[in-house]
């Protein structure tokens, strides 16, 4: 697996050191298309909402309280005890991590690096699932094959950082491997709320034991400084995960929005609207210049920006040095640097884009 390379931040929105690294100011002014967040930005109501919480500020979140919890299960039509809620995405990685410590992962590449992160925190063995081709498309029958012998295995659907979608029928094949096997398979759909129709695999949790689904609102609602997700899964999963929880790990002003943000259907169709005018046309327009970019389910998308790393650190310099920032892919097993992920932004956002890399192929 691929280190880190140096001076490259792990993760996307980190703006300061690649300003810095690039020799711009710190106050060089940025647009983000590192984050995949929504450019909608949080929701309209959210402020006063905060400035009114202040009381829960000053108690311990209560945990007995399960009004985030149920408001959970209502919204994905389950059972509150299939329901855990965690301190953003990451949190319910590690947690799916820790549930299997001292075991064997399967992680698949390129992909989220905080999954074999937490596996190696809690002392699984990683074992790596190349996608295949420029197209990032999961070999089934290698991944069939590789649920042998491995405890828990981590897909990511869409897939980041490729945008793809593994198809379901895929993943039912999987689910059916995964029992015979009795392999955790848990599938991340951070960025499911972005996939055109109704691609949530909460349906199949009744009778698939091995099936953990792992959510975050923080990008949805483009709340990533507020930590807050949630896990799916079967009662006895759930509370085997939430024993190994750290207490108040979710705190009390996150908790108070789950259920305001989840019934705010305006937001989601406000999103879906920008999303379905946006996805199609950027990638396309981005093709059209010459670059290679997979097809995108997500609210990002990936281009490949040369034959090698050296050219892709040009055209992130070439970006960021227009005010754009993108997401470099070092650390990313079988990207290594050689591809740049965009998230997708608003029309006048997506419009300087586009001209910057058009700009970058007359050059």
């Amino acid at each position: 697996m691929t280190a880190q390379a140096p001076d490259w931040p792990a993760h996307g929105g980190r703006i300061a050191p690649l300003l810095a690294r690039c020799g711009l100011p710190a106050d060089h002014p940025v647009i983000d298309f590192s984050a995949n967040l929504n450019p909608l930005g949080p929701p309209a109501w959210l402020p006063d909402r905060l400035a009114a919480a202040g009381e829960a500020l000053s108690r311990y979140p209560d945990p007995d309280d399960d009004h985030a919890r149920r408001a959970i299960a209502d919204h994905e039509g389950v059972a509150p005890e299939r329901v855990l809620v965690t301190n953003g995405g990451a949190e319910a990685i590690y947690l799916a991590a820790a549930l299997h410590a001292g075991g064997r992962a399967l992680v698949v590449e390129p992909g989220f690096g905080e999954y074999a992160r937490a596996c190696r925190h809690y002392g699984l063995d990683v074992v790596s699932l190349p996608l295949r081709g420029e197209a990032f498309r999961l070999d089934l029958e290698a991944a069939l094959h590789a649920l042998d012998g491995v405890d828990v295995a981590f897909l990511c659907r869409p897939h980041n950082p490729t945008g793809t979608l593994i198809p379901r029928a895929d993943v039912e094949l999987l689910l059916a491997r995964a029992h015979a096997t009795g392999t955790t398979l848990v599938v991340d759909e951070a960025f499911i709320d972005f996939t055109e129709g109704d691609e949530r695999l909460t349906p199949w949790l009744d009778g698939t034991p091995h099936l953990l689904l792992l959510r975050s609102m923080t990008k949805l609602y483009d709340l990533p400084g507020l930590r807050l997700g949630y896990l799916l899964g079967a009662p006895d999963r759930v509370r085997r995960l939430a024993a190994l929880q750290m207490p108040w790990s979710v705190n009390a002003l996150a908790l108070s929005l789950v259920a305001p943000l989840l019934a705010d259907r305006d937001y989601l169709a406000r999103t879906r609207a920008w999303l379905a005018a946006e996805r199609a046309a950027v990638p396309a327009a981005v093709r059209d210049l010459g670059f290679a970019v997979p097809p995108t389910q997500a609210n990002f998308f990936l281009l490949r920006g040369g034959p090698d790393a050296e050219t892709s650190e040009s055209l992130f310099a070439f970006l960021l040095h227009r005010g754009l920032l993108a997401r470099h892919t070092h650390g990313f097993a079988g990207l290594d640097g050689a591809w740049l992920r965009l998230a997708l932004r608003g029309a006048a956002d997506n419009a300087r884009l586009i001209e910057a890399l058009a700009e970058w192929r007359r050059a």
